[in-house]
């Protein structure tokens, strides 16, 4: 085979054995060229580089061992088996196989020695190894153990562990013999950073040598795994400046009115802004004012204020001749929104039209000619503002509330409404899930970024109790003392199922039982299944007091703000991440009567549960809740679509890796102002055609 420079440019079909059906395998995978194959790293090793003696194994362990066997029979029972009885001198272990042939069974023959690897359990009469991979000796000589650790790869059907590490050996040799995997790091930033080239980097990860301790490959402590996730940080921080760059070059509407509405609606609210929504306010009016499109991310904890913000920067764009659209993950949440807006716009003068999944046809068909003909001022709604029919007149601003919730391509769609001209419209997004630092720092690069950190004043910290289910009872007689002094109340249903059908039985059979129980109070319930004006005639009941006792599903999590409801309990609080269950508890402690969250759990609790749940008890800081929630879940739970979907890491990993994050944004500093002919290979090996997201 002549030599080519670059493994990148060999196809995969160059190695002996991958035919077409093989290639079209391994094209599942992602894999195409023999430098793909080396950047499909294993997941685990196995360490085949010491056999045992059998009288040490022990059950549950992996292991390579050797010896002699004794005897070999077909034992007859449920399913027909090849009992295979091994020893050393030392111990024994019996092999078991339940596919075999007559020719394997005669291989196997009394006297004969054999090398092997594979799980050891406890078997009917003592040990054994079900299925273990094997060697036989070649008169009376073994094959030696491996030379390095065994690699697993992440494979696909028709792939055998066996398969990928002859392919791997054969990519490793062409490695070795001076073919290319492109270094795409100078020497000066490898220097400085002091990370292993990448040729050496793939081979220890490929083939460990014997002593490498394989828990660090596993845990990403080996300098060979720090090589390769730095070089996908820095692949990913290049990616979302190119972002923001694009962005920059883009142009936008310029919203600099004088301010006339925002100044008549905070005049007219019956509480004032607290300084942190103040600074954020300017801070996005300054943006609006510019040219280019904003895209600014306002982090805000439960109750911080985060309506009031969108509302004023709505307003900033109404004055200045355009719309704004705010758009919710669920139809609950966007009627919220609904409510609040009209409350406070439509005394402005201003039309806030209305679309939902479920809007009625007569209804939907006015909004439309709303927006269309410039009428209406604001839009609200659910994904269903950004479908074919819906047309803006001058659509502005753009705000989307809890955006992880969305796909990368909702987003976008949303925005191109308002791309008329050559503008796109400034977009404003808003969590209420605070993100630790060093993860939106990683994340969220290509945002600029606001945190409203204070709560308005008057707000009293919400006092959590952890409950067993046992005492269901005394916490149903503290729901009713809780609505006889005047105060409302959630009872919130969860289930491990994913089912929304499953969720919404619970909770109607929960309101169900509660109402046989507490008689004397006004129940209403709330789930996803119900019809939109359902459930808005519900909330609309439950804010007017109208209701004692709310009982809902996970729907209520964001937007809902009824600040006489002191009292929350969560049923099954184990099942729910940190974040999840910070923003329920969010729901009351609105108003300045003291409130309380009563996390009603089902016994036992596994150690890991209690102590997530304890975190609850010690503290209502969502941005410390968020980071404990970082470090027992990981960045998926977090950041949702835009880091499990999209956003995929193949190496790197957000929390392991925080400290190889600043490094990352340095070395993308450096790359951009001295290499940057770079920056497209890079993001090219790291991201491939999964860059759009970046855009949103």
């Amino acid at each position: 085979m002549k030599q080519i420079s670059s493994l990148a440019q060999m196809p995969v079909t160059a190695l002996e054995g991958v035919g077409p059906k093989r290639a079209e395998r391994l094209a599942r995978l992602g894999i195409e060229s023999v430098q793909d194959l080396l950047f499909h790293l294993p997941i685990r090793y196995q360490d085949r580089t010491r056999r045992l003696p059998l009288a040490a194994l022990r059950p549950g362990m992996e292991a390579a061992f050797e010896g002699r066997i004794d005897r070999a029979e077909v034992r007859m029972g449920r399913r027909r088996a090849l009992l295979v009885h091994l020893s050393d001198g030392t111990g024994g272990v019996v092999l078991r196989f339940f596919h075999f042939s007559a020719a394997q069974k005669a291989a196997l023959a009394p006297g004969r020695r054999l090398a092997g690897f594979g799980e050891v359990r406890r078997g009917p009469t003592g040990l054994e190894i079900v299925h273990p991979e094997f060697q036989l000796a070649e008169g009376d000589r073994l094959p030696p153990p491996e030379a390095t650790l065994t690699p697993v790869y992440p494979t696909t059907e028709g792939m055998h562990q066996i398969t990928w590490r002859q392919l791997t050996d054969r990519a490793l040799l062409l490695l070795d013999a001076h073919a290319e995997v492109e270094e795409l790091l100078p020497h000066a930033l490898r220097r400085q950073w002091r990370l292993m080239p990448l040729s050496q980097a793939l081979r220890w990860l490929h083939r460990p040598p014997p002593g490498t301790p394989a828990r660090t490959l596993i845990d990403g402590r080996h300098p060979a795994v720090e090589r390769l996730a730095f070089e996908e940080l820095l692949a990913h921080q290049l990616s979302l400046r190119e972002a923001r760059r694009r962005l920059r070059r883009q142009r936008a509407p310029v919203l600099n009115a004088p301010g006339d509405l925002r100044r008549r609606l905070i005049e007219s609210l019956p509480f004032e802004l607290t300084s942190a929504q103040a600074r954020v306010v300017q801070e996005i009016l300054e943006d609006l004012a510019a040219p280019r499109p904003m895209l600014r991310l306002v982090q805000g904890d439960v109750g911080s204020g985060k309506t009031v913000v969108a509302a004023l920067a709505a307003l900033q764009a109404v004055e200045s001749n355009h719309q704004a659209a705010l758009m919710a993950p669920t139809e609950l949440l966007a009627e919220q929104h609904l409510r609040t807006f009209r409350r406070w716009l439509e005394p402005l003068g201003l039309e806030v039209a209305w679309l939902g999944g479920k809007t009625p046809a007569r209804e939907r068909r006015r909004a439309l000619e709303a927006l269309a003909g410039g009428h209406a001022a604001v839009a609200i709604g659910t994904q269903a503002l950004f479908q074919e029919q819906v047309v803006f007149a001058r659509l502005g601003l753009v705000i989307v509330d809890e955006q992880h919730r969305f796909g990368v391509h909702q987003r976008l769609a949303l925005r191109d409404k308002g791309a008329t001209g050559g503008h796109l419209p400034h977009q404003l997004i808003m969590t209420a899930t605070p993100i630790p630092r060093s993860l939106a720092m990683a994340a969220y690069a290509d945002l600029d970024l606001s945190v409203i950190d204070r709560l308005p004043p008057g707000r009293t910290p919400i006092k959590t109790v952890l409950v067993s289910d046992r005492r269901r009872n005394e916490v149903i007689r503290r729901v009713r003392a809780a609505c006889a002094a005047g105060r409302q109340a959630y009872w919130v249903c969860t289930l491990i199922e994913t089912s929304e059908a499953l969720q919404c039985q619970a909770a109607e059979e929960t309101a169900r039982r509660l109402e046989e129980e507490l008689q004397d109070l006004r129940i209403g319930l709330v789930h996803g299944r119900l019809k939109s004006q359902d459930k808005e005639r519900v909330m609309a009941a439950f804010q007017a007091g109208e209701l004692d006792l709310l009982v809902a599903t996970t729907v209520i999590e964001v937007g809902v703000d009824v600040p006489n409801a002191s009292l929350m309990i969560i049923e099954n609080p184990e099942r729910l991440g940190l974040s999840q269950l910070h923003q329920l508890r969010g729901r009351v402690g609105r108003g300045s009567v003291e409130s309380h969250c009563v996390l009603l759990y089902h016994p036992p609790l596994s150690d890991a549960a209690r102590q997530r749940l304890a975190i609850m008890r010690e503290t209502t800081d969502g941005f410390r809740i968020a980071q404990k929630d970082l470090e027992l879940r990981g960045p998926g739970e977090i950041l949702g679509v835009r880091q499990s979907g999209e956003m995929q890491f193949r190496v790197a990993d957000l929390l392991r890796d925080a400290h190889l994050q600043r490094a990352a944004r340095e070395a993308a500093d450096w790359i951009l102002a001295h290499a940057s002919e770079t920056v497209p290979r890079l993001m090219h090996r790291w991201l491939g055609t999964r860059t759009q997201y970046v855009q949103a």
